[in-house]
């Protein structure tokens, strides 16, 4: 029987809306605006990846000495059905594989979620030859100081990971927590891999098989998680973007955006098979037209009434990602405030998020300017 009662079987067919409405920031509720968050967790996005190499070993590291309460690591799976951690199945940004002769006739197109998308893909490599490519920056223009880096990591696997958090404590003590997103669920299956079973049984493996273990499994698609709730009684959370909707269910020929899942009826059907909701910032709290942040949407306070524990990605330094009001200067690769930035999505209810950046992140919750 399912861990959370019930499925979302009929989502497609009960919601209607197709767009968040704009409300004013009283609309927020003052509960949610007086939230305390000096307890919230900060959720290290691909390790310290504002620093090294996302998805390495060395950010999941410098992440943990920055005080970050988990580490997330995003997983796909190579050719002999080993879990690897990518953000992307696609490795042509953040790997050295374009110099490797030996891979040129690797590289191919496929339809990643729907979109054409040329590359080399994990799954197309045996784990022996992912293991003698090396990890780069993705963003090397935003980020040209993490590419003295380049080449030194490998590609970990899942099990990896796990093992490393199973025997790490945070700053305060605790067990480091793991967040895995289960990437492109559908994609995989239509090529014969069944990513699910594999991720549970290795998180029980290493101890994370319960909901009081520091543990979440995250997905964009709908119908893995309602999957997962029936196989572990982890925490679950229903990944929302910014735009589009979930590809298992347009690949199933239902109309289901984002946006209808973000009304309080689809925030309640979230919460019979989810734990937490992940948002994008726009989805809280959008931007005006001159960049500037406008007033919350009523998400945060309609998720929390569902139950639903809120998450908000991505929080970055750059100025290329920042609110106009937040930025340092027009260098979109300077650094701004993202420790103001972070507080105010806090003072607007949100209650966890992800951030390239954990020690800027734990300075928002924690610090003082």
């Amino acid at each position: 029987m399912p861990f959370l009662r019930t499925s979302l079987a009929t989502l497609a067919a009960g919601l209607t809306i197709t767009g968040l409405l704009a409300t004013p920031a009283s609309a927020t509720g003052a509960g949610d605006r007086g939230r305390h968050h000096a307890d919230a967790v900060v959720i290290a996005h691909r390790g310290a990846s504002g620093y090294r190499p996302e998805h390495t070993l060395a950010a999941y590291k410098l992440a943990v000495k920055q005080c970050a309460d988990y580490i997330e690591p995003d997983v796909v799976t190579t050719k002999d059905g080993v879990l690897v951690d990518r953000h992307e199945p696609e490795i042509g940004g953040t790997t050295d594989v374009a110099d490797h002769p030996e891979f040129a006739s690797r590289k191919t197109t496929k339809l990643l979620d729907g979109n054409p998308v040329t590359g080399w893909f994990t799954e197309d490599f045996t784990l022996a030859e992912l293991r003698s490519l090396r990890a780069v920056e993705r963003l090397p223009d935003l980020r040209p100081q993490n590419t003295k880096y380049d080449g030194l990591y490998q590609v970990p696997t899942l099990k990896e990971v796990l093992a490393y958090a199973a025997k790490t404590r945070t700053c305060s003590g605790k067990r480091v927590g793991v967040i895995p997103e289960i990437k492109h669920s559908t994609f995989f299956r239509q090529q014969g891999f069944d990513l699910e079973p594999k991720v549970v049984r290795l998180l029980h493996r290493y101890g994370f098989d319960s909901r009081r273990d520091p543990v979440v499994i995250q997905s964009f698609e709908i119908s893995n998680l309602q999957r997962l709730n029936r196989m572990t009684r982890v925490r679950l959370v229903q990944l929302i973007d910014c735009a589009g909707g979930p590809y298992d269910q347009i690949a199933a020929g239902r109309q289901v955006s984002y946006a209808d899942m973000v009304t309080p009826r689809g925030l309640r059907a979230i919460s019979r098979y989810a734990d937490q909701v992940g948002l994008c910032k726009d989805v809280m709290i959008p931007r005006k037209a001159d960049g500037t942040l406008d007033a919350p949407t009523p998400v945060i306070r309609d998720a929390h009434r569902a139950g639903l524990t809120v998450v908000g990605w991505t929080f970055r330094r750059e100025n290329s990602f920042l609110p106009a009001e937040f930025r340092s200067s027009s260098d979109p690769a300077a650094v701004g405030d993202l420790v103001g930035e972070i507080r105010t999505f806090l003072r607007a209810g949100m209650d966890q998020f992800f951030t390239d950046n954990p020690d800027l992140g734990v300075r928002a919750v924690r610090g003082r300017r």
